[in-house]
């Protein structure tokens, strides 16, 4: 099916590209914030137990994770703010235009001597062109199915510079997804500069805005214009595991 836009361009339902993490029950899953494994265990209740191989009627099984620590989720700024507020409901469109654009973070040598790899306005910057997107979806180096597995936790992960946000708010970016497990850096004494930044938070709210980590984009997945399907879960939290799908944009050869 191609569904056609405002400019003529169009996309082709059949050619999404699905940028989350899956949740697996073991080690092998992607986490950060020192949270354990997740776990996926069947319910034993009573002499029964959800466990078809071990004799049950049907498979029936409890999943417990943490969707910050897990995986690809979108957050909104109920992340930071005294009241919870949720991220369902926040996601009004079913397709955002979006950039996605690829970072070598810059290296910084700090005063303890720790190594910091921050995402900079300066890194990706000039290969905007005055582009004006919904969304914007970056992509750090070094690149690899890895990031499907890490286990983050003090590791001191790339994280964005403050100086990202006038960049974010000169194209009118709503909804910010990076493959990194923050936007922030890991240990920075409980500031949470960008989220604060980006938000708004607590002098100017911004409701209508996402941040979604830990997405991983494979590096067959190109850089540039693409329309965005950000799908959720409805859970009622500040925070839901999401499923980000990229849509190539097709222009007709006359256009």
């Amino acid at each position: 099916m191609q569904l056609f836009l405002e400019d003529g361009s169009y996309v082709l339902t059949n050619e999404g590209i699905d940028c989350s993490i899956p949740l697996e029950g073991n080690e092998q899953n992607v986490r950060a914030w020192y949270v354990a494994p997740p776990s996926i265990e069947p319910v034993r209740e009573n002499g029964w137990v959800g466990a078809v191989a071990e004799g049950g009627s049907v498979n029936f099984r409890s999943i417990q994770f943490n969707p910050h620590g897990h995986g690809t989720h979108t957050e909104c700024l109920g992340h930071i703010t005294p009241e919870v507020h949720s991220v369902n409901g926040v996601l009004d469109k079913l397709l955002y235009k979006t950039i996605l654009i690829t970072v070598q973070p810059e290296i910084r040598i700090q005063a303890d001597g720790s190594v910091d790899r921050v995402i900079t306005a300066a890194s990706f910057t000039n290969r905007l062109d005055e582009q004006k997107a919904e969304a914007l979806m970056i992509r750090t180096l070094p690149n690899d199915s890895g990031k499907m597995h890490l286990n983050y936790s003090d590791t001191n992960p790339a994280y964005c510079d403050v100086d990202v946000l006038a960049v974010l708010d000169n194209l009118e970016v709503s909804h910010l997804l990076v493959d990194t497990p923050s936007v922030d850096r890991e240990k920075d004494d409980g500031v949470l500069a960008f989220h604060h930044g980006f938000w708004g938070v607590p002098e100017k709210p911004r409701f209508d805005r996402t941040i979604t980590e830990m997405v991983y984009i494979s590096d067959e997945i190109e850089d540039g214009e693409y329309m965005l399907n950000l799908q959720t879960a409805p859970f009622v939290n500040d925070a839901t595991p999401s499923r980000p799908v990229l849509f190539p944009l097709h222009r007709n050869a006359e256009d």
